[in-house]
């Protein structure tokens, strides 16, 4: 039986994570055992387990964006030598057929696999076309050693390629496979919107994600004050914790919902199940600054909600603008709280871009599809390249 190795640097359940998720189960179904490598236990283990693959956990340098210094460079450096030894023999002792390493931000399970005789593959979540040149090329130059990199967006692969050229034959989109709401869920529950917005006042609009500033939390929330200030009945909760080191931004966040435009307004309810949050919600907003991709904006598609969004990288080829959601520029809350404000003052065009959405992402992101494709990558195209008597890959 073939053996698949995937690489991950959490053990929590948002985007990338759940992502892994579909990338081991279409593993299972081309009939690999896979084993999943974890910095330590979590929700991310228990559903892994839970859909029939094997979890260890191995704690590895994580590259953050305090390391994008001299001295940080240096520090995970020397943690990441530290580290390739016992990285290289966990690889040996599982003999995997094929390797994937989840997202840029560990690097050291590239060089461990190639030290042991394996040629990883890599999928990349991450675009950060804003950063520095030297950054960009420092993020990307380590997929040199990956035999296949997988983005999934166009906007994720011109970030990459740009950096590295040479990176452009083996770079290949494959768009996320996102699977629906529950079956446990109602029809009524999932789809369509209500026929009148001011008879289900306050109206309510929700934001699932991470609290973060790339997320765009902020920005709802002045949207959202604005259109109170205007005279609007309207609620939003924000569905999502933030990173460690990040604690300030919702300390942020709870201080500006204290307010007088927005006291009493604003949920924050942290992790939540987000599609019991869309069922409820009359918009869903995804009002990122970057984002590679989106799964949020097609889960709430797949829920039957108007999606407003910003024009931004993943998600300006996740929503068609007008036809199933609507883009608005990224960072801009009077744009934002005009487009929510039209969708609940027009019930019978905000109803007909949630179906036309959900119709659209059910067959461009299904997670059958997603599947099927990194079933292929990984179990029907595995390529093993073997160790050198000097010790590297070759």
């Amino acid at each position: 039986m073939t053996t698949v190795l995937l690489a991950h640097a959490s053990v929590e359940l948002y985007g990338s994570d759940l992502q892994l998720v579909e990338t081991a189960v279409g593993c299972l179904d081309a009939g690999a055992d896979v084993v999943v490598l974890l910095p330590g236990d979590g929700p991310l283990a228990d559903r892994m387990r839970g859909i029939g693959a094997r979890v260890e956990t191995f704690d590895v340098p994580v590259l953050r964006k305090a390391h994008l210094t001299p001295r940080g460079i240096a520090a995970l450096g020397a943690s990441t030598l530290r580290a390739l030894g016992p990285m290289r023999r966990l690889i040996r002792r599982l003999r995997p057929d094929a390797v994937l390493v989840n997202t840029l931000t560990i690097p050291a399970w590239l060089v461990a696999a190639r030290l042991a005789g394996v040629a990883p593959v890599c999928h990349v979540h991450e675009a950060e076309a804003d950063a520095r040149w030297v950054v960009r090329v420092g993020l990307a130059a380590p997929l040199l050693l990956a035999r296949d990199v997988v983005v999934n967006s166009a906007a994720a692969r011109d970030v990459v390629v740009s950096a590295v050229p040479a990176l452009a034959q083996r770079t290949r989109v494959i768009y996320n496979g996102v699977p629906g709401p529950p079956e446990s869920m109602e029809p009524s529950e999932c789809s369509g919107v209500p026929e009148a917005a001011e008879a289900f006042e306050p109206a309510h609009v929700v934001l699932v994600g991470r609290l973060s500033p790339r997320k765009g939390s902020d920005v709802a929330l002045e949207a959202v004050a604005l259109l109170r200030r205007a005279g609007r009945d309207v609620r939003v909760t924000l569905c999502g914790s933030a990173f460690t080191g990040y604690e300030w931004f919702e300390d942020q966040l709870r201080a500006r919902a204290g307010e007088d435009d927005l006291a009493g307004a604003v949920d924050l309810v942290g992790y939540a199940d987000p599609w019991q949050w869309f069922a409820r919600g009359d918009v869903v907003v995804v009002p990122s600054r970057v984002e590679p991709f989106g799964n949020v904006a097609v889960q709430a598609m797949l829920a039957g909600r108007p999606v407003v969004a910003s024009r931004t990288q993943g998600l300006a080829e996740i929503v068609r603008d007008g036809e199933t959601g609507v883009l608005v520029p990224p960072e801009d809350p009077v744009a934002l709280a005009q487009a929510i404000g039209q969708l609940l003052d027009d019930p019978l065009r905000a109803a007909a871009v949630a179906d036309a959405g959900r119709q659209d992402a059910g067959e461009r992101f299904g997670a059958q599809r997603y599947r099927a494709q990194l079933g292929r990558l990984l179990v029907s195209r595995r390529r093993v390249v073997r160790a050198m008597p000097d010790g590297t890959a070759g």
